[in-house]
């Protein structure tokens, strides 16, 4: 083909791609690519003027859920619709022979763990006004700091936590002079003026931001690769609360976490997992990913669940069938307990995408216990004929028996363990 007719050939199809991206059929292809807004719930919202969270604290928290779409966005046709528009771009895509190296297996988890995120910078995530002579601003405000942004230096000095804020807002203030800020807005970085002003109420010079430089809360560990210790867990990004918008981390640990109480979910109320953990003791891990598809990292140990410890292979989407199915989670205590849930479709996909299969709870003790999926069973390993075929992702708000979860295969890429074998044409080229 020539180099003209080449780059026709792409055009048209970047077209035609975008186009039909817009028809309401294909809307499901958003909805996989859209990055979900569940969280784990996080902590230490604050002004610059309270110490955050100390690193001998024991946190007692839960994880939360977005509301779904209906089981329907799930078809087959539209999927294949979707993967020929990304061929017709341009766009790579998975080949539908690959297959997964024989001595590819995983260990499950299943284990509640307790999550502790320190962001890239100090993200803003409110504005508050200042009480000035009379009348109120807000400094950050004025400044156009906008919600979501990350402070990274401040004076041309790196920024990592929230107590290097406060001495450079107070010598400022007291010199009567303003804070040269270099903000990163998504992958944009912007340089600004923020001017500290005097409380009259508190006699303390502010900059009219909320912010914080860690997080918390709990989630489940979904697998580790047992030769190099790395693994997934959660199967969704952490996003902040307030900003809803993915942190940046700079790095982060997982710990044992205990799980003290379920409250129970009704239609249109998600239940959830209540737990506590130290973020100073029974660390299991470091984090250094945050990706749509879970945080990853690696153990510093093995870790055990009492339940399923030999390593499992794994199964690729296109594998993966409509019928019974394992989760493992837990419900009381550390105690991993496995549990019998339904596949209701799932979708062979060709690239990287979240919300690859609807489940159903069948097991009647966990409906019993927990009236089906609850915010903090995120991440709880799916396990059909001997093979890990994915995590819990998402609760259906409306349906709490039913949620989305996430092909296996995304995580462990996300991970960095490559899992596939070469294609023969792969093998005759390298």
């Amino acid at each position: 083909m020539r180099p003209r007719e080449n780059k026709i050939r792409i055009w048209v199809g970047s077209l035609l791609f975008a186009f039909v991206l817009s028809m309401p059929f294909i809307s499901p292809v958003k909805q996989y690519l859209s990055i979900p807004d569940e969280i784990v719930t996080f902590q230490n919202q604050s002004p610059i003027t309270l110490p955050d969270l100390g690193e001998d604290s024991t946190i007692t928290s839960s994880s939360s859920a977005v509301k779904a779409v209906d089981s329907s966005a799930f078809s087959t046709e539209e999927s294949g619709n979707s993967q020929l528009m990304y061929e017709l771009a341009g766009i790579p895509i998975k080949k539908v022979d690959v297959s997964v190296l024989d001595d590819m297996k995983v260990i499950p988890g299943g284990q509640s763990i307790g999550v502790q995120l320190h962001t890239q910078g100090v993200l803003v995530v409110g504005h508050h006004l200042v009480n000035v002579n009379n009348k109120t601003l807000s400094p950050g405000e004025e400044a156009e700091i906008q919600v979501g942004d990350i402070l990274l230096e401040i004076n041309g000095k790196q920024i990592k936590e929230m107590k290097e804020v406060r001495p450079l807002v107070e010598k400022a203030g007291e010199q009567n002079k303003s804070l040269k800020v270099k903000l990163k807005r998504g992958k944009e970085m912007i340089n600004t003026t923020l001017t500290p002003v005097l409380d009259a109420k508190e006699e303390d010079y502010k900059i009219g931001l909320y912010i914080r430089d860690s997080a918390a809360g709990i989630g489940t560990m979904t697998f580790y690769e047992p030769k190099s210790k790395k693994y997934g867990a959660l199967g969704h990004v952490i996003s902040d609360m307030d900003t809803k918008k993915p942190i940046e981390i700079h790095d982060g640990t997982i710990v044992k976490s205990t799980v003290t109480s379920i409250e129970k979910g009704n239609n249109g109320v998600p239940g959830e997992k209540q737990a506590k953990f130290s973020v100073r003791e029974n660390q299991i891990g470091t984090i250094t990913k945050n990706t749509p598809f879970g945080i990853f990292g690696k153990l510093e140990d093995s870790i055990k669940n009492g339940k399923s410890d030999k390593p499992l292979p794994v199964a690729l989407s296109h594998e993966v069938k409509e019928g019974p199915a394992k989760i493992l989670t837990v419900l009381e205590d550390e105690t991993v307990e496995e549990f019998d849930v339904e596949v209701v479709s799932s979708v062979p996909q060709k690239f990287p995408a979240t919300k690859g299969m609807v489940i159903q709870v069948t097991d009647k003790e966990l409906l019993k216990k927990t009236g089906g999926i609850v915010q903090g069973m995120s991440g709880s390993p799916i396990i059909q004929d001997g093979k890990v075929i994915g995590a819990v992702t998402h609760v259906f708000v409306n349906d709490p028996t039913s949620g989305y979860g996430v092909h296996i295969e995304w995580m462990l890429q996300d991970a960095g363990i490559n899992i596939y074998k070469q294609t023969r044409e792969e093998q005759k080229a390298s």
